[in-house]
């Protein structure tokens, strides 16, 4: 069991946190109420970035203290709103949400993962016709071991989850937004993941 914040209570954040509990973990879902997100993020283990992107990184650079020392899951993908609600242009073009995340938290393990998909397959990944896949990008390989581990719990196999390398591999991951609106234009709201075909 792992003392487990998630930071966002939205879809994304919602199925996370009903997940992991099941899994039997220990959650705290941090509401928008002041103080929540530091209460929470100051007395779990790993910390789960599901807010939404185009504010994470000042909402968590607020939170440097209670982060120090913490696996910190970013989740988030973080892009402009384009003209019909969906994802829009990528807010760290040439970087990532991943990457200014790690420069601002240098005391935090940043790992990305778990964004280059719709949220339901996030909890359910065998709910596919096809295996999906989840990438890990991050600098720490235990936080890494971590998170792998978090998954397993979510029901990814091993076989599903590849290690990119350091976080700077992120923005391969990040970038993948672009295809989602398109997707969902051509095929509605059915659950998908971007994969790779080995």
């Amino acid at each position: 069991m792992t003392t487990i914040a998630v930071l966002g209570n939205g879809r994304v954040g919602g199925n996370l946190a009903t997940a992991l509990t099941r899994a039997g973990h220990e959650v705290t879902a941090a509401d928008r109420t002041p103080g929540a997100a530091a209460d929470a993020a100051r007395t779990a283990r790993i910390v789960i970035n599901a807010t939404p992107g185009d504010g994470s990184l000042e909402r968590l650079t607020a939170l440097r203290e209670e982060l120090r020392g913490k696996i910190l899951v970013d989740v988030s993908n973080a892009t402009a709103d384009g003209p019909d609600g969906l994802p829009g242009e990528l807010l760290h073009p040439g970087s990532s949400l991943a990457e200014q995340l790690q420069e601002a938290l240098p005391e935090t393990h940043v790992v990305k993962t778990l964004n280059t998909m719709l949220f339901p397959v996030m909890t359910a990944p065998a709910m596919l016709t096809r295996a999906p896949d989840a990438f890990l990008s991050g600098e720490d390989p235990q936080a890494k071991q971590t998170v792998r581990e978090l998954l397993n719990d979510l029901g990814w196999h091993d076989e599903w989850i590849t290690d990119l390398g350091g976080i700077r591999t992120a923005r391969a991951t990040e970038a993948a937004i672009l295809f989602v609106p398109h997707v969902i234009r051509a095929n509605g709201f059915s659950p998908f993941a971007i994969s790779i075909a080995r």
